[in-house]
């Protein structure tokens, strides 16, 4: 969330959506990164801060009222990225984790990244699945209650962890290794291109596996940058 007057890369990606393709094509973290200056952050990616702003510009400025996250109510939001996000990784790591095992059982005497690429996806399947659960049962159930207390005029619920900023760091660290994760993978797999010889699995993996980062991109963006900022502002409202 920007909390000074230079507008972020997630501001960017927060007013409208679609500039979330612009940055992933240029490499520029809009997410767990997405917290820097647009001028920053084309420094980082060595992208040029003229021709980023004139398609930034370009890209249709009208937001769908249906995608406009910044103004659904929270208890929608997280029925929204569970049923959608949380439903997506649930459904993919099962896939996943079958090809990666295919693929490297072939081809891993060849290319051997494919052992490392194999490990560091089940590790961040783990984590994912244990994340999830944190949010379904602990995170998302308390952002309802609040929701309803201010619907109802009802006082601020009071949860055994203490203010939501402390399970909230915990998912937005969580979030970060999750990053790491796939930043590693990108890298190992070339930003998942197959060699010329690959066959049809190798390239299911490799095209699921960049899906994969995608969608997770967009999730934590949908968390970290108008979930959390938003139901921290809705305690301490609660509160006041």
């Amino acid at each position: 969330m920007n909390t000074g007057t230079v507008k972020t890369v997630a501001d960017y990606v927060t007013e409208n959506i679609k500039n979330a393709h612009l940055f992933k094509k240029h490499g520029i973290d809009f997410c767990c990164g997405g917290s820097i200056s647009l001028s920053e952050a084309a420094a980082k990616a060595e992208v040029n801060l003229e021709l980023l702003e004139k398609e930034l510009q370009e890209t249709d400025s009208a937001v769908s009222a249906a995608y406009d996250y910044r103004n659904w109510k929270l208890d929608f939001l997280t029925d929204h990225i569970i049923n959608v996000h949380h439903q997506y990784v649930q459904e993919n790591i099962p896939l996943l984790i079958q090809y990666a095992a295919k693929v490297a059982k072939v081809h891993g005497g060849e290319r051997k990244e494919l052992y490392k690429i194999q490990e560091l996806f089940t590790q961040v399947a783990q984590e994912l699945s244990a994340h999830l659960k944190k949010e379904e049962l602990i995170l998302f159930p308390f952002i309802k209650k609040m929701v309803r207390a201010q619907e109802e005029g009802s006082p601020a619920p009071q949860p055994h962890f203490g203010k939501i900023d402390n399970p909230i760091e915990m998912m937005e660290a969580e979030h970060d290794e999750a990053g790491a994760i796939f930043k590693e993978i990108s890298e190992l797999s070339d930003n998942y291109t197959c060699p010329d010889w690959a066959c049809n699995t190798y390239r299911a993996f490799y095209s699921k596996l960049e899906e994969f980062e995608n969608d997770l991109h967009h999730h934590v963006h949908l968390e970290n940058n108008i979930l959390f900022p938003k139901a921290i502002e809705l305690e301490r409202s609660l509160n006041s």
